[in-house]
């Protein structure tokens, strides 16, 4: 898995936006201004958020994935080796909670999701 590849699959998120607001090579994915997603300038992983910071927990004994540098402890940096299932399916979850996490009328002036 590249760096490429998580940006081509968040890219696919609807209403997803791409941002590099701290610098050339740290990409910074969101939905309605709020971040879902972020790879750093080392570009080792990406950095996603779990419903809970016990979840996230889970996956860091499960895994053995790291606390998502510089984010709160619901978040994990899932490396780029992880394989694309795994990414993707990482990706959409923490998608589906920053988009649910919107007020009503953000998510309306959204794209649906497919």
């Amino acid at each position: 898995m590249s760096r490429d590849l998580a940006n081509t699959l968040a890219a696919k998120c609807a209403g997803a936006t791409h941002d590099q607001p701290f610098g050339p090579g740290h990409d910074v994915w969101k939905v309605g201004g709020k971040v879902f997603a972020a790879i750093g300038a080392k570009g080792d992983g990406l950095s996603v958020k779990c419903a809970s910071v016990e979840d996230a927990q889970h996956l860091q004994d499960l895994f053995g994935w790291p606390k998502a540098p510089y984010f709160h402890r619901s978040w994990v940096h899932v490396p780029l080796d992880a394989g694309e299932g795994e990414l993707a399916h990482r990706l959409a979850i923490s998608y589906d909670i920053i988009r649910k996490s919107l007020t009503k009328k953000a998510q309306a002036d959204l794209p649906p999701v497919d």
